[in-house]
């Protein structure tokens, strides 16, 4: 799907688990930056259901980190 500026797409979160996770997630680009969107469906006072929105940066995972010692081996006295 091509991303144009200003736009974007939300999808149902098949992968709710907990009250609190969104609704619907998606992506768009906003003023050319990519942004992640989480949405939620509530409802006011009255019964009337209204869209909640959340914008946050694209989630990156962490890179794996190489385990490495602490104090080189070659230095150590023993």
């Amino acid at each position: 799907m091509e991303k144009k500026n200003n736009s974007g797409a939300i999808f149902k979160n098949n992968y709710k688990q907990m009250p609190n996770h969104p609704d619907y997630k998606g992506n768009c680009v906003v003023n050319g930056k990519e942004m992640d969107v989480a949405v939620w469906v509530k409802q006011t006072q009255k019964g009337e259901s209204f869209f909640s929105l959340s914008f946050s940066e694209p989630y990156v995972a962490p890179e794996k980190m190489e385990h490495k010692p602490l104090v080189p081996n070659d230095d150590l006295p023993f």
